[in-house]
């Protein structure tokens, strides 16, 4: 088995119930991290820390005081940063967005433990060639910097009728949603808490809410972050 922290990618249109996928988590059992600040869309608290900085985000990850993280619409963090630098001239802002959610993705693989998993949520638009529903990024100039999906092994598609919400697990030829063989069935509930659980049975990882193993070192120093009070539960995410 691989002794590195799981990804999980979750794209789907406003409303489709992708944030309101966590519910039937625990307080105890996870740690998210809000990038739009909007309020979760059930009664039950969670420990949520409203942030969108990158390296606060790796820190806290590297921390992995717990095994479970969501990062709520993580594209938007791509979107904030090229805001911030509309003024600059030239494509290296492109570039650098893309190369710093390459370098997230590779942080919750690399330096978190082997019992980790942490879910990516982001909306959904078409290609440009009108063929594709894919994660929603900032611009073409950053879909050719990187190819999204191609980082998980795990990409859930997020749908409704309006009755009803769902995740597809696997592509219908319009989607970009896959998952390794026979860890789902094509169609599942929009419940991440049992998501999580079939990929921890998958994999035989240690259950959700378990003390995170130690991850050995792997020549990268640690950022030594001071707790946040945003989080509840002793302050971190």
């Amino acid at each position: 088995m691989s002794k590195m922290g799981k990804v999980c990618l979750i794209y789907g249109e406003s409303g489709s119930g992708k944030s309101a996928s966590l519910r039937n988590f625990e307080a105890s059992e996870l740690g998210i991290f809000n990038i739009s600040q909007k309020p979760m869309p059930f009664r039950k608290k969670l420990p949520v820390a409203n942030v969108s900085d990158y390296e606060y985000i790796k820190a806290k990850l590297r921390e992995n005081s717990r095994n479970c993280y969501v990062l709520d619409d993580i594209g938007l963090a791509m979107t904030f940063y090229l805001f911030n630098r509309c003024l600059e001239p030239g494509y290296g802002k492109f570039t650098q967005a893309a190369k710093d959610f390459y370098d997230l993705v590779q942080c919750a693989i690399r330096e978190t433990s082997e019992d980790t998993i942490t879910y990516f949520i982001m909306h959904v638009e078409r290609s440009d060639d009108g063929m594709k529903l894919k994660a929603k990024t900032a611009g073409k100039m950053i879909d050719s910097q990187l190819t999204l999906e191609s980082l998980f092994s795990i990409v859930l598609y997020a749908q409704t009728d309006g009755k009803r919400h769902w995740f597809n697990t696997q592509s219908d030829g319009v989607t970009t949603a896959k998952s390794p063989m026979e860890m789902f069935p094509e169609e599942i509930d929009n419940d991440l808490k049992a998501v999580d659980s079939a990929i921890r049975e998958y994999y035989e990882m240690a259950p959700l809410g378990a003390a995170p193993k130690e991850k050995k070192s792997e020549g990268k120093s640690r950022a030594n972050v001071e707790t946040s009070s945003a989080v509840p539960g002793g302050g971190k995410a």
